[in-house]
């Protein structure tokens, strides 16, 4: 097996266990969302500290707290806010919002990226962040409601993106840098909650279920999406990327039996004829990007 093949099986393993999670968190719906965030913050950062440790780059995160803590900081709190909202959505029943959020979430990207680094878009691009835009629209004049828990989530993960591109640091360094920042608040949140009860007020499954949070469904995925981003072409990974919130769907519609409407096919129709067209026009633009580099390779040798 190439090492391709492997980068590809490590991003869909990480799509995977990310798009189960609601289960996950459906299952622990006696627990406030504040305090799962909580647990998930404290065991993400015991398990990534240990990976750090294990291959001699632990240094790595004071480091870049060090240099940068004003957007580590900001990033931290970007990410905690997009677990938090996505926790509350599968909890009252809005996985399928949820799911549309992280189907907008690569086209907010592309918005930002010409927003905030002037990044010139073509036609392509902006025609389906016109069809995700009406998308939106729709949904809200269907259902009488703005889908919130929609925009937030992919808006605080575009962001989180954004700030992630000017850090100078791996990805588990720089998500050990952020929940180390985020660990105090964590700490005194559950100190705070449990302090009538004087220890831990649930059963052993789950605490199981809350350090699954951490490090099953928050640092293994993040682990394999690192993998993958090394060895796969980064159109690849942003196509298999679909299959997260593709799997969020379907367990909302299947397992957990949110409602469906009419309404709902039309918003998910045009953001899929959206990821469509967009991710259509980044194969053909590697495609052509590749033939340039093979070209001038080419006459380089002549």
């Amino acid at each position: 097996m190439t090492d391709a093949h492997k980068g590809i099986l490590a991003m869909i393993g990480a799509c995977v266990i990310w798009g189960l999670s609601p289960l996950l968190f459906k299952a622990l719906g006696q627990v406030a969302p504040s305090e799962i965030l909580a647990h998930r913050t404290i065991w993400a950062f015991v398990f990534f500290c240990a990976i750090l440790a294990v291959q001699g780059r632990l240094r790595l995160m004071p480091q870049l707290i060090g240099s940068a803590p004003g957007r580590v900081l900001f990033a931290a709190l970007m990410i905690s806010t997009n677990w938090l909202v996505y926790i509350w959505a599968v909890q009252i029943g809005r996985t399928m919002q949820a799911s549309l959020g992280y189907y907008i979430f690569p086209l907010v990207t592309v918005l930002l990226g010409a927003i905030v680094f002037r990044e010139r878009l073509g036609r392509v691009q902006w025609i389906s962040v016109g069809l995700a835009a009406c998308a939106v629209g729709l949904l809200s004049f269907g259902l009488g409601v703005v889908p919130i828990v929609s925009l937030v989530l992919a808006v605080t993960f575009g962001l989180y993106g954004t700030l992630k591109k000017g850090l100078d640091a791996g990805p588990v360094v720089s998500v050990t840098a952020e929940v180390a920042m985020l660990l105090p608040l964590a700490l005194g949140w559950l100190a705070w909650l449990y302090r009538d009860v004087g220890g831990f007020p649930h059963s052993v499954g789950t605490a199981g279920l809350l350090f699954l949070s951490g490090s099953l469904f928050t640092a293994i995925p993040l682990m394999l999406f690192s993998y993958a981003t090394r060895r796969v072409r980064l159109v690849t990974v942003g196509l298999v990327q679909y299959l997260n919130p593709t799997l969020q769907f379907l367990c909302a519609t299947l397992v957990l039996a949110e409602p469906f409407t009419g309404w709902h096919a039309a918003a998910f129709g045009l953001i899929w004829i959206a990821l469509a067209l967009y991710s259509g026009q980044a194969v053909m633009e590697e495609r052509a990007s590749r033939r340039r580099a093979m070209s001038v390779g080419t006459s380089g040798t002549v």
